[in-house]
């Protein structure tokens, strides 16, 4: 737009010296040099008008690259505020992309154990092992050592899983923990009536025959206490046995056999505890007895030692009362002999005897 405006003024110069020119050829004398001067005046005012102009642009050049630089400072300052801004953005999607990273290796690491747990559960040896392990993990916690067994020989060759001894003269308490649970998953894994009625069946008979087996194999007269503990390790699956087979629940009882969920086994060790402590207070009644009869003897044997010295005491008190006199009569003596005058030439006064 400058460039244009330049030509143009040129141009208009131009064309002003060529009608200049033609005048002067065309015209008197006279009059071409008044169309002359008339003329140059003119071209003079396009000039300062053309300098002018000149000038303004250069002040609106100015004003232009000012602005330009200003608006390359904020530009430079908005970029290096974003280039901040997206640094720390992106240095917080990394963090939470070590987070998430972090928890997917959590959640693999413990589909890992979901699938070591489903193996223990799917292997019935494992399965067994892993019941165990609850089981004592209870019973250690609440009892003394001497008090438990685990797989215990019974005299008829039979080894439970635990035994508790509450007393030396009570017989001991049989804890078996492989209670069948293939009847339990094949439940739970039934997709129609028929199955669940063949799974319900399973779990009948199932539950049964190890209701028997523990009845038979555990309970020896005079060597074992009534019932024997079946301890079932799962809460929904004792729960399942309550709600939908107490046919089951109720022959176990009439075997004298317990079944117990990891709860009611805790319940059931720790008043075994309390029982534990009553047994050993009765135990040692006699030797309570024994010390209770030798500290009488001691407050007795005190009592007549204190009886003793207060005759001592009295005895004391009477000779230092006895003394205290002597001593009294001892100062008016004192007193009188001090009362003597041995100036005088007087006989002195008999003293007299008190």
């Amino acid at each position: 737009m400058d460039l244009a405006f330049v030509i143009l003024a040129i141009a208009l110069v131009a064309a002003a010296g060529l009608v200049a020119f033609a005048l002067l050829k065309r015209a008197p004398t006279a009059v071409a040099d008044t169309r002359l001067d008339g003329v140059i005046a003119q071209q003079g005012q396009i000039s300062g008008q053309f300098q002018q102009t000149l000038a303004a642009q250069a002040a609106l050049q100015k004003a232009l690259s000012d602005r330009i630089d200003a608006l390359n400072t904020r530009l430079g300052a908005s970029l290096s505020e974003s280039a901040q801004k997206t640094a720390e953005t992106l240095g917080g999607i990394q963090t939470r992309l070590n987070v998430i990273d972090e928890a997917q290796k959590n959640i693999t690491a413990l589909s890992g154990q979901v699938v070591s747990l489903q193996e223990i559960l799917s292997d019935k040896q494992a399965r067994g092992a892993f019941g165990q392990e609850r089981m004592e993990a209870i019973i250690e916690d609440q009892l003394p050592p001497s008090h438990y067994d685990f797989q215990f020989t019974l005299s008829n060759g039979k080894r439970p899983d635990c035994i508790i001894r509450l007393s030396k003269d009570a017989g001991l308490i049989v804890i078996d923990s492989k209670f069948p649970l293939e009847a339990f998953e094949a439940l739970h894994k039934a997709g129609s009536d028929e199955e669940r009625k063949l799974a319900n069946a399973r779990m009948k008979t199932d539950v049964q025959k190890h209701v028997k087996d523990v009845s038979e194999k555990y309970i020896i007269s005079g060597e074992t206490q009534t019932p024997v503990i079946m301890y079932v390790p799962s809460e929904s699956l004792f729960a399942e046995l309550h709600q939908t087979f107490p046919d089951i629940m109720r022959k176990a009882r009439e075997s004298k056999v317990a079944i117990v969920s990891p709860h009611l086994l805790w319940l059931a060790v720790t008043t075994m505890q309390a029982v534990l402590r009553d047994v050993e207070m009765r135990e040692n009644a006699h030797l309570i007895q024994k010390e209770v009869g030798a500290l009488l003897d001691d407050v007795k044997r005190l009592s007549d030692r204190v009886g003793n010295l207060r005759t001592h005491f009295d005895a004391a008190n009477k000779d230092i009362g006895l003394m205290e006199t002597s001593m009294r009569g001892i100062d008016r003596h004192a007193e009188r002999i001090a009362a003597v005058d041995f100036s005088g030439g007087e006989q002195p006064a008999r003293l007299s005897r008190g």
